[in-house]
C-alpha cells in the first residue's frame, strides 16, 4: 500500500530542470525584485541590527531583518518562478 502511495506521488511531481545561468538571473531577478518592494513596503524598518557594510543614504534603514526577509520572499517568488516557466516548456 505505501508502495502504490509512493509511485503515485512520485508521478504527481513536477518535473524540474538542471541548474543553469538562466535559473540563476531569474532567481536574481526574483531577489532584487523583492528587496526594492521591502524597501518601500516595510512599515517599521530599521529595529534589528544593522548590516555590516557600508551603505547608499536610501538604505540606512535597511539592516539584517529587512535582508533576510526580502530574500527569504524573494527565493519563494523565484522557486515558483523557476517551476512555472520549466512546467510551461519556456527554460
Amino acid at each position: 500500500m505505501i508502495s502504490n502511495f509512493l509511485i503515485a506521488a512520485s508521478s504527481a511531481m513536477p518535473q524540474t530542470i538542471e541548474w543553469n545561468i538562466n535559473v540563476a538571473i531569474i532567481m536574481i531577478f526574483a531577489n532584487v525584485l523583492a528587496i526594492v518592494i521591502g524597501r518601500y513596503g516595510i512599515k517599521n524598518p530599521g529595529y534589528g541590527p544593522d548590516l555590516p557594510i557600508p551603505k547608499p543614504g536610501i538604505w540606512k534603514n535597511f539592516g539584517v531583518p529587512e535582508l533576510l526577509a526580502t530574500t527569504s520572499l524573494g527565493h519563494i517568488i523565484g522557486a515558483g518562478m523557476i517551476i512555472g516557466l520549466s512546467n510551461a516548456g519556456l527554460l
